[in-house]
């Protein structure tokens, strides 16, 4: 088949694995600790991804790089046959942190956006299904966010923080801060964030500390439990 004739894709995810991992504290990237016997934490990252692609769709996943992640490239080579692969190096020219790794993939995204980070586990229930949801939410909401209950202050401070409320039967974000440093009145956090095409171009906004949060408004699907990699012992 030639590059041109391949599907447009009818989704699109982000996956940044430019980061050094300093708190992960292991001499291989943390997206790439193994959790069982053939199964990394990237793997347990893209199952709702997998899972997707195994619904119909056309998956494309963009992998933000940098040349020390290289051994996460050819991880990757085992999905080729489940998703588009496209992998870009991060523009240095942007912010070194995550907002510059997802400026560095919004050129090549097609269709709704999916944001998912490599070392974030959504499981338990709820999940099952999850990503497809959110999706069919966001085309009405614009955003969506597939979120835990937290209330746990350190817990907060280290993730998208977020305060939900369920009104009329849904679910939804009335606030919306990355790792907050005063995470009063937050009650829950996001693993996966989905937003239409239109709107993509405001998701590096979503992981700005300085900046308000688009998310507030967004559907937030709730699932049992996500877990966030970033030490070596989970």
């Amino acid at each position: 088949m030639h590059g041109s004739d391949r599907p447009r894709p009818d989704v699109s995810i982000i996956l940044p694995c430019a980061g050094v991992g300093s708190r992960f504290g292991a001499p291989y990237p943390k997206e790439l600790h193994c959790l069982a016997p053939g199964v990394t934490v990237l793997d347990r990252s893209l199952e709702t991804a997998v899972e997707l692609a195994g619904s119909g769709l056309t998956v494309r996943v963009v992998v933000v790089f940098r040349p020390h992640k290289l051994d996460t490239v050819r991880y990757l080579a085992r999905y080729a046959g489940i998703f588009q692969l496209v992998f870009v190096y991060q523009d240095e020219s942007f912010a070194p942190a995550l907002d510059g790794a997802i400026r560095s993939a919004l050129p090549m995204t097609t269709g709704p956006v999916a944001l998912m980070l490599p070392d974030i586990v959504v499981s338990g229930a709820g999940s099952a299904g999850v990503l497809l949801t959110a999706l069919q939410r966001t085309a009405a909401a614009g955003w969506a966010a597939v979120a835990v209950e937290e209330r746990d202050p350190e817990t907060l401070r280290q993730m998208g923080a977020l305060t939900v409320a369920e009104r009329d039967g849904a679910v939804t974000v009335e606030a919306a801060a990355e790792k907050p440093a005063d995470p009063t009145g937050y009650n829950a956090c996001w693993g996966i964030v989905t937003v239409t095409e239109e709107q993509a171009h405001r998701l590096p906004d979503v992981v700005r500390k300085e900046t308000a949060s688009p998310l507030t408004g967004a559907v937030a699907l709730m699932v049992e439990r996500i877990v966030n990699y970033n030490t070596a012992a989970g």
